[in-house]
């Protein structure tokens, strides 16, 4: 009984702050000039809410990925010593392979070309 009376007492007081917080909050609907996005003192030539380039995405997602197997091929140079050469070559040639395969797939994919 003790669990089921906070429960219901939190969630009242849950309930009551996120009205309490609607109420208070300085955000008004009514006013459109300052909700609207500033260009420069004009007004907006287009909406704010034109869409971007899916393939423009896929790019910065492509340069990350690259730029996150760039970070962890970089201790393979520093492991030299510490690894025998047979095990350093092994796998130094499995990631440089994985990170060529990806190149290839997306390639091929036609991900890479900007202009269909």
């Amino acid at each position: 009984m003790l669990i089921y009376q906070s429960v219901l007492l939190t969630m009242l007081l849950l309930f009551i702050l996120v009205n309490l917080s609607f109420l208070i909050s300085k955000k008004s609907m009514l006013d459109k000039n300052k909700t609207s996005p500033f260009e420069c003192g004009f007004m907006n030539f287009n909406s704010s809410r034109i869409s971007f380039s899916i393939h423009f995405f896929m790019v910065a997602i492509i340069f990350l990925m690259f730029d996150i197997e760039i970070a962890i091929m970089l201790p393979i140079f520093i492991s030299f010593k510490l690894m025998k050469t047979f095990q350093w070559m092994t796998s130094s040639i499995l990631i440089s392979s994985l990170i060529t395969y990806g190149l290839y797939h997306e390639w091929m994919n036609g991900v890479i070309e900007w202009s269909k």
